[in-house]
């Protein structure tokens, strides 16, 4: 069976782009508008890896990072932000979250999946 992967985003046109490759190449995906709905729908699904957005209303990308090293059980989870920002400071603040990797948007499906095998092994 595949590997889960949850893709948080504001924005319904990047959920589906990530969706629409990440479906391609054989993940499932579940799908969250944001931190908040990120981490009622981790409570109820089994996840292998999350990327998210950065800047999204209710709960951004590091307060959402932040919640999911919290729980015990998403503690090594990979966590890849997937966002707009590309400076180092925020960069650097996702680091210290807890995340795994970053992408800059626009990004370019190779590149996503190149990423997701090298942080899913």
């Amino acid at each position: 069976m595949g590997k889960t992967i949850m893709t948080v985003d504001d924005s319904a046109s990047i959920r589906q782009m990530v969706s629409f490759t990440l479906k391609g190449a054989g993940y499932t995906v579940v799908e969250a508008v944001d931190g908040k709905d990120a981490l009622a729908k981790l409570d109820k699904t089994q996840v292998h890896m999350v990327i998210t957005d950065l800047n999204m209303p209710n709960l951004d990308g590091i307060g959402l990072i932040r919640a999911v090293r919290a729980k015990p059980a998403f503690k090594f989870i990979p966590i890849v932000m997937l966002t707009t920002e590309s400076q180092d400071t925020r960069k650097q603040e996702g680091k210290s979250a807890g995340a795994t990797g970053w992408i800059v948007k626009p990004f370019k499906p190779e590149q996503l999946l190149a990423v997701i095998k090298k942080v899913l092994g």
